[in-house]
């Protein structure tokens, strides 16, 4: 097989390219409650969860005032946030609800829920929560078998705090 990265490899951070950068600081901090934890002048800013130097980065280096990729293009699919239970998940979802912001879709994929959306600048960000590990749906010889089921959003907003 190769080399194998260790275990606790996590990634770090992503850092994204955005047209407005007022804008996007808005979504992620005020919708999305990361804490603003530098700016780099007028062109970037950096957010963390939990006080961390940063979890998103976002600039207007090359993009000011850029649009999307069109679709048909490579590039990132979606950013990933994971959270660390089913009620800090439906608070985000109850915030996001709040904001009026559109949600792209949800699912239950067994290993985890997920609801999907897109940033001011058509970036795709899935916010999630994973099940534990021995929850996991497995065939009969063990082997992983995610699903794409729906999630009931209703379901999941009336948990939240």
């Amino acid at each position: 097989m190769g080399y194998v990265v260790p275990p606790a490899t996590r990634i770090g951070h992503v850092h994204l390219k955005v047209a407005d950068l007022e804008r996007a600081i808005g979504f992620y901090s005020g919708v999305l409650g990361f804490e603003l934890m530098q700016r780099y002048g007028t062109g970037a800013a950096f957010l963390s969860a939990g006080g961390y130097h940063h979890h998103l980065g976002l600039n207007t280096w090359e993009s000011k005032g850029g649009k999307p990729p069109p679709p048909g293009h490579t590039g990132l699919y979606h950013t990933a946030i994971l959270y660390p239970d089913r009620k800090a998940l439906a608070g985000a979802l109850k915030r996001l609800v709040a904001a009026g912001w559109p949600i792209d879709g949800a699912a239950d994929h067994g290993v985890s829920e997920a609801i999907y959306l897109s940033d001011p600048d058509g970036n795709g960000v899935e916010l999630y929560r994973d099940r534990a590990e021995a929850d996991w749906p497995r065939d009969a010889s063990g082997q992983l078998r995610m699903v794409n089921a729906p999630l009931d959003l209703a379901q999941l907003l009336a948990e939240a705090a």
